[in-house]
This record gives structure tokens, C-alpha cells and sequence, in this order.
């Protein structure tokens, strides 16, 4: 009869171990699962950050570009003014 009480205590425990096991399995998948979708939120975010600074860049560049056209108008003109001024003073 002992023995018999044996293997039911095993039994018993060995259900407690699968119990606490299928419920660890199932918490670390939910947590797993949580992770995933705040990985992809996060990957997301990052797209949208990173397209938004790209544009941005390309607006710099474009402004600098037009600001270097523009100071090279700027000195072409100074350069013909003074050319203007060297033949004035040459007469």
C-alpha cells in the first residue's frame, strides 16, 4: 500500500513539475509574442525616422547647392563690377 502511495506522490509531483512547466512555457511565449510586436513597432518608428531624416537631408543638400549657385552669381557679378571699376579708373 506504501508503494502504492509512492508512485502517486511521484505521479502527483511529477504533474506539478508538467503544470508549472506548460504555464512557464506559455508565459514565455506570450512574452515572446509582446516582444515581437514592440520589435516591429520600434523597426517601424525607425523606418519612418530614418525616411524622414533622409528627406530632410535632401533639402539641405538642395538649399546648399542653391546657396553656392547663388554666391557664385553674387561673386561673377562683384568680379564684373570691379572690372567696370578697373576700366573707370583707366581712363
Amino acid at each position: 500500500m506504501e508503494a502504492v502511495q509512492e508512485q502517486i506522490d511521484t505521479l502527483s509531483h511529477l504533474e506539478e513539475r508538467i503544470t508549472r512547466a506548460v504555464g512557464a512555457i506559455t508565459s514565455l511565449r506570450n512574452e515572446n509574442h509582446q516582444l515581437e510586436e514592440r520589435l516591429h513597432a520600434t523597426q517601424a518608428e525607425l523606418d519612418s525616422t530614418r525616411s524622414h531624416f533622409e528627406q530632410q537631408l535632401k533639402e539641405a543638400h538642395q538649399e546648399l547647392n542653391s546657396l553656392r549657385d547663388e554666391r557664385r552669381q553674387v561673386k561673377e557679378r562683384i568680379e564684373k563690377l570691379l572690372g567696370q571699376l578697373d576700366l573707370l579708373s583707366a581712363s
